[in-house]
């Protein structure tokens, strides 16, 4: 497929913050983050762990979901309970707008 046969949904430039956290908790797993704001998602935070290259997408209700961070991250319930300590100092709530 050349580029002129592409067919864009969607294509925007936009002005965001990224916060860079490195951290370790009780479970001894260090944490190399970047935590993106950004308008789109609802407010919630794009946030890449920057050792797996993963990236999520998380409000405050993913925070709160059974084994999300673990599946997502592939943490262990331990280092999962760390990340979620630490986001929801960071993360607020997911706004809906019209």
């Amino acid at each position: 497929m050349s580029q002129h046969e592409l067919d864009f949904l969607s294509d925007s430039t936009e002005a965001t913050t990224t916060r860079f956290v490195t951290f370790i908790g009780a479970s001894y797993k260090r944490f190399d983050l970047a935590i993106m704001t950004t308008n789109r998602f609802y407010g919630k935070k794009l946030v890449t762990d920057l050792q797996s290259g993963i990236t999520a997408i998380i409000g405050e209700e993913d925070l709160e979901e059974e084994g999300y961070l673990e599946f997502t991250f592939k943490l262990s319930e331990e280092e999962a309970g760390d990340l979620r300590e630490f986001l929801h100092m960071v993360v607020g709530p997911t706004v809906f707008t019209d």
